[in-house]
C-alpha cells in the first residue's frame, strides 16, 4: 500500500521514476512514451544496445521523432537528417556541409536518467533522490502518452480567422462546366460555385470570385494590401513551354507545413535522394527579397563546394505570394532550358488540404519543344516526389505552421521557411 501512494504521487509530479514501457518493447524503431506529463521516445541506437531516451520533437521543424530511424548509432530525423547521439546532442546537419557546427539550440534535452530493471524501463524526468527505481509489487501500469505537445503560438491552421482575407484556389478551370455547378470547401465552409454566360458566382456571398491562369480562386472576405498581390507566371503564354496540371491531390496535412516543404531545399535528398544534392547534401546559400505579398528566392544550385563533375548548372528562383501560391523554377543557364512548378493550395479544413500542380517545360530558345514523353516524365517525377511529401506530412502529423521565430530553431538553409513565416504572420496580423 505504502508503495502505490508513493506511485501515484510520483505520477503528479515530473520528479520520481516513472515506468514507460516494457524493455522487450524497445527496439531500434522509436517508442512513444509518457512519464511526468511529459512526451519521449524510447530507441536503441544499435541492435541490442542500452534504451536511450528523447523528447518527442526534433528542434529544428518540431516534427515527432516517433518517425525517425537509427544510423550509424544515431538518431536521425526523418524531415531533414539531423543526427543526434545517446545524450541527445546534435552531431549533423546535413544542410550546413561537413565543415558546419550544429548550433547549441540543436542538441535534445534527455530525461535527467533512463533506467532498464525488473524488466521495464523507467525514466527519471528531473533529478531524484532516489538512485534506482523501485521493485515494483504488481506489474507497472504506465502513464498515457501525452497528446503532441503544443508546438507554440501563434500556430497557423486550415482554420485560421486571418486566412478569410485572401485568395485561394478551389478549382481547376476546366473542372466547372458551363452551366454546371461545383461544391467545394474553403476554411471549413463549404461554398457552390457555378457557371453561367462565361462567369462564375458563388453561393453564400464572398469577398470576391475570379478565374486566373486555368484556376478558380475564391476570398471568403474581401482581400486587402499584400493578400492580392499577383503570382506572376511568364511561362504560361510562352510558345516555348509545354505543360499540362496534375490531377489535384488531397492532403491530410494543413497547408502552411506543406507550402514550407516545397519551398524547402534541404528536404530533398533525405526524403527524395534524387540530384545533386543526394551526394552533396549541402544547401547552398540563398538570396531572399522580400517583396508585397512574399518573396523571390533566387539560388545557384551548383554553387556549392562540390560541384558536380558535369553537366550544365542550375539556377532556382522561388517565387511565393500568400497565402499559399508558389512558382518553382530552375534555369539551366547553359541550355536554356526551363522547369517550372507551380502548387496551389486549398485549406479545405483543418485536416484537409487540395493540391493543385501545374508543370511547364521549355528545351531552350531555337530548340523543339518537349516531346509528350519527355513531359510525361517530368510529370511522373513530381508526381513522384509529391507523393513522398505527402506520406511524410501524413506520418509527421504537424497540426499547422508556428509563426513565431523563436518557436523552432533555423538554420541558413532555411531562409525561404523564415520568409514564409514572416509573410503570413504579417497576412494574418492584416499588416499586410
Amino acid at each position: 500500500m505504502a508503495l502505490q501512494w508513493v506511485m501515484a504521487e510520483v505520477q503528479r509530479t515530473t520528479t520520481g521514476w516513472f515506468p514507460v514501457a516494457r524493455a522487450t518493447a524497445v527496439g531500434t524503431t522509436p517508442v512513444p512514451v509518457g512519464a511526468g506529463g511529459r512526451a519521449y521516445v524510447l530507441v536503441r541506437l544499435r541492435p541490442g544496445g542500452e534504451v536511450s531516451a528523447f523528447p518527442a520533437r526534433c528542434p529544428h521543424r518540431l516534427v515527432p521523432l516517433t518517425a525517425a530511424t537509427t544510423v550509424d548509432g544515431t538518431l536521425q530525423c526523418p524531415y531533414h537528417g539531423w543526427r543526434f547521439d545517446g545524450d541527445g546532442r546534435c552531431v549533423d546537419v546535413p544542410s550546413l556541409g561537413p565543415a558546419g557546427s550544429p548550433p547549441p539550440r540543436a542538441d535534445l534535452t534527455p530525461p535527467w536518467a533512463v533506467e532498464e530493471r525488473h524488466g521495464w524501463v523507467w525514466l527519471a524526468p528531473e533529478r531524484t533522490a532516489v538512485a534506482l527505481p523501485p521493485r515494483p509489487v504488481s506489474p507497472p501500469e504506465p502513464e498515457p502518452v501525452p497528446a503532441p505537445a503544443d508546438l507554440g503560438g501563434p500556430l497557423l491552421d486550415n482554420l485560421h480567422p486571418g486566412l478569410r482575407h485572401a485568395w485561394h484556389p478551389v478549382a481547376l478551370s476546366r473542372e466547372l462546366r458551363p452551366g454546371g455547378w461545383l461544391m467545394v470547401r474553403l476554411l471549413g465552409r463549404t461554398w457552390v460555385l457555378r457557371r453561367t454566360a462565361g462567369s462564375v458566382a458563388v453561393e453564400p456571398p464572398a469577398g470576391g470570385v475570379r478565374e486566373r491562369g486555368g484556376v478558380v480562386e475564391l476570398a471568403p472576405a474581401e482581400p486587402a494590401g499584400s493578400a492580392d498581390a499577383p503570382l506572376d507566371l511568364p511561362e504560361v503564354g510562352d510558345r516555348r513551354f509545354v505543360g499540362d496540371w496534375l490531377a489535384p491531390e488531397r492532403a491530410a496535412v494543413p497547408a502552411g507545413p506543406l507550402l514550407d516543404t516545397f519551398l524547402d531545399a534541404a528536404h530533398v535528398p533525405v526524403v527524395h535522394g534524387v540530384g545533386r544534392l543526394t551526394a552533396d547534401p549541402e544547401v547552398p546559400a540563398v538570396d531572399v527579397v522580400e517583396e508585397p505579398g512574399g518573396f523571390t528566392a533566387v539560388q545557384d544550385l551548383d554553387a556549392s563546394p562540390h560541384p558536380p563533375p558535369a553537366g550544365p548548372s542550375r539556377v532556382a528562383t522561388s517565387v511565393y505570394r500568400v497565402p499559399f501560391r508558389v512558382r518553382l523554377r530552375v534555369d539551366c543557364p547553359r541550355t536554356g532550358a526551363v522547369r517550372t512548378l507551380v502548387h496551389l493550395l486549398q485549406p479545405e479544413d483543418a485536416d484537409s488540404t487540395r493540391v493543385y500542380t501545374r508543370v511547364l517545360l521549355s528545351a531552350g530558345p531555337g530548340r523543339p519543344l518537349p516531346g509528350p514523353d519527355a513531359l510525361a516524365a517530368a510529370v511522373g517525377d513530381v508526381r513522384g516526389a509529391l507523393a513522398e511529401d505527402l506520406e511524410l506530412h501524413a506520418q509527421l502529423g504537424l497540426p499547422g505552421l508556428p509563426l513565431r521565430p523563436r518557436e523552432e530553431l533555423h538554420v541558413p538553409a532555411d531562409a525561404c521557411g523564415v520568409a514564409l513565416r514572416r509573410a503570413l504572420a504579417d497576412l494574418v496580423a492584416g499588416r499586410g
